[in-house]
């Protein structure tokens, strides 16, 4: 997937479809992130920093009225799946799978 694919794919989520005034009075979102890639890949951090990008561009950030909370299951199926399940009893307001 193309960068710009990635970023008009996320830009056009749940995470930034609210107005920033009603968000400013409410809890700060939380996304939720799955990866399958290692915290130091490449292709992880350039995805990562697109992302982030995009998002405080648009008045979000990570910190302030938007908090990205990162799970990494590098390992079996098993694995993943315990991830996934700790993710969604974080209940974030938008889940983000990366592979």
């Amino acid at each position: 997937m193309r960068r710009r694919d990635f970023i008009m794919l996320l830009a056009g989520g749940a995470v930034i479809a609210r107005p920033l005034a009603t968000v400013a009075q409410q809890r700060a979102r939380r996304v939720g992130v799955l990866s399958s890639l290692a915290e130091d890949d490449p292709e992880d951090r350039k995805r990562m920093a697109a992302f982030l990008e995009e998002l405080q561009r648009l008045g979000w950030r990570d910190g302030g009225n938007l908090r990205i909370e990162q799970w990494r299951h590098l390992g079996s199926p098993a694995e993943a799946q315990r991830q996934a399940v700790e993710l969604i009893a974080w209940e974030p307001d938008v889940h983000l799978a990366c592979e």
